[in-house]
């Protein structure tokens, strides 16, 4: 049993291991290290604070009941000692001691471990163009960094700003600079669409619509190459320069830049200890936590882990994830044998009034991984249709085509819990490569205040699994809208005819408006215009949301008209992603 714990870091997964490591033993000597003086608190929370969610800084390091996570706290509360402003500089392993500097006094010294957990996190990345380290340049990565950025703003000192990089991080800091402090935000991103490790392009393009309704400006494809430093009422200023992309090059007037061009891990220590490191420069560690030296531990966004989905290496820089990690280490070290086996990817996001979550593989990872995806996307209310607050919720699940192994689920809508539930039921069954039959039939609670009879999430997997057998041929929203553009296809409509008048209007070669409780009075009429299409060109079928226009396939089907497809999602589904198209 180790008597000398020494943990590097005190953010999220290193004050989780001692205190967690504390209730199970009362007698083990347990030292936490960090080198800032602001220790233990919610980095996640950064953006809500610059965005006044989260009125005062103390109340992302303060406990429920509003005590401050400082030294005092973890000493007489949780029983073990911080050591804040001291740096870990070497780990010397065959003598288990860390080389260490004491910032505030200037020296050296060693302590020594039985057992040494590595909770160093990660760094937010500068990208190496010019003036990326100017004064008004910002990355968001500890409370000093959400402090100078809330004080220059509330301030007066921003009037425009701009993030690089639309991860979440980057979105949530544009939400914050428009939303509170009405600051004209313009976000940059190298990606042709925000969000491109988390969601597919449908998805990332609703939050796209989302953020520009409330006057963020995007620019897409776009690569920064400079940002310039001058001169402006006595202090120095800052201008960003991009280089062309999908847009000409472009120089955007600004007083503050944010960073939130991503992490990357805190591995350097590990890797001149000889630890071994991996292909995303993660610390790689085994199920317990442990890395390729037994008797030293890493976890949180400095470790590398499993995509329980691809079974590829990845990192994920979650604090939810650092305190299931933290737990477990603590129990290891104590004798136990707890693993963490992986991760689906789990993830979500506000972005102001719609809510955004994931897991599992998009379809362009799911391709990288050597799968041959094939998705179906439903929208459908969140609670009873009948009850008041009933609102849109889109949902996305794919699967693999051959073996019908479900690979991930997306999902947005207006009520984020709504939104983040479902997305969490179906998150657990990815490890297990569920059939997309068990979405089908998943068990799932009702009552109308909070879902449907048949829950949305039974019927993206519905759908998904007519789509496998065969019984419902789709096509991608924007392939359609492309098409539509282009002029060449034929759409049959099956919603009212108030409601497909004015598409007719607007498009009268390629619309048709047929209610679906005339289809079968008014049959021979679609059949004619089925016939008089190229073989190689389809009916496209049209409803408010996707169900009606599957039954309308479902129905020509049984009369032998087979060559039709079904716009997934609806209408409604292209509201959420383009203008109205009247």
């Amino acid at each position: 049993m180790a008597e000398k714990v020494l943990i590097i870091g005190a953010v999220a997964l290193g004050p989780k291991v001692a205190c967690r490591l504390r209730r199970i033993n009362p007698d083990v000597d347990i030292t936490v290290i960090d080198r800032d003086s602001l220790i233990s608190y919610g980095g996640c929370g950064i953006p809500y604070y610059v965005g006044g969610d989260v009125a005062e800084l103390e109340g992302l390091y303060s406990t429920i009941a509003h005590a401050k996570r400082d030294v005092p706290f973890f000493k007489n509360v949780k029983g073990f000692n911080v050591l804040t402003r001291v740096e870990a500089l070497e780990i010397k392993r065959a003598a288990k001691k860390v080389v260490v500097r004491y910032l505030d006094e200037g020296r050296d010294g060693e302590l020594e471990y039985d057992k040494l957990v590595i909770a160093t996190g990660a760094t937010p990345m500068r990208p190496p163009f010019p003036g990326s380290d100017l004064p008004k340049v910002y990355v968001v990565s500890n409370l000093h960094h959400a402090s100078a950025i809330k004080t220059a703003i509330s301030n007066g000192e921003v009037e425009r700003a701009v993030v690089i990089g639309a991860g979440a991080i980057g979105i949530e800091m544009a939400e914050a600079l428009t939303d509170l402090w009405g600051v004209e935000t313009t976000i940059v991103e190298m990606a042709e669409q925000v969000l491109p490790q988390a969601l597919g392009k449908d998805m990332a393009r609703m939050v796209e619509k989302k953020l520009e309704d409330h006057g963020v400006k995007l620019l897409l494809s776009q690569k920064v190459m400079k940002i310039n430093g001058n001169m402006k009422n006595g202090a120095e200023s800052v201008e960003i320069v991009d280089q062309s992309g999908k847009f000409p090059v472009t120089t955007l007037p600004c007083d503050m830049v944010i960073l939130a061009a991503g992490v990357r891990p805190n591995s350097e220590l590990a890797a001149a200890a000889g630890l071994a490191i991996g292909r995303n420069r993660g610390i790689l560690v085994n199920k317990c936590m442990q890395t390729t030296d037994p008797n030293i531990y890493a976890g949180g966004d400095c470790a590398e882990f499993t995509n329980l989905v691809s079974g590829m290496d990845c990192v994920m820089p979650l604090g939810s994830l650092a305190n299931r990690q933290g737990r477990i280490i603590a129990t290891n070290i104590n004798g136990g044998n707890e693993q963490f086996t992986g991760s689906v990817g789990s993830f979500c996001i506000k972005v102001f009034d719609m809510g955004v979550a994931k897991a599992g593989l998009t379809v362009n990872q799911a391709k990288s991984a050597g799968f041959d995806p094939v998705y179906s996307v439903v929208a459908q209310s969140d609670r009873a249709h009948f009850f008041p607050d009933a609102d849109f919720m889109f949902m996305k699940l794919i699967a693999d085509r051959k073996t019908r192994t479900v690979l991930g689920v997306e999902a947005a809508g207006p009520q984020g819990d709504a939104v983040k539930a479902r997305v969490d039921a179906v998150a657990p069954l990815l490890k297990f490569g569920v059939d997309v039959s068990e979405i089908c039939n998943l068990e799932v609670s009702y009552s109308p205040p909070y879902a449907s009879a048949m829950d949305v999430v039974n019927n993206v997997g519905n759908a998904l699994d007519n789509t496998l057998n065969g019984n419902l041929r789709s096509i991608d929203t924007f392939e359609f809208l492309e098409l539509l553009k282009k002029g060449n296809i034929k759409v049959l409509d099956v919603r009212s005819s108030v409601q497909g008048a004015p598409f007719v209007e607007k498009y009268p070669k390629q619309w048709i408006n047929v209610p679906q409780d005339e289809l079968r009075s008014r049959f021979n009429e679609i059949e004619l215009i089925v016939k008089n299409l190229p073989s190689d060109s389809p009916l496209y079928l049209m409803c408010g949301t996707g169900p009606r226009s599957y039954e309308t396939q479902a129905f020509l089907n049984g009369k032998g008209l087979t060559n039709t497809k079904n716009v997934q999602g609806g209408y409604g589904m292209i509201l959420a992603i383009h203008p109205p198209l009247v």
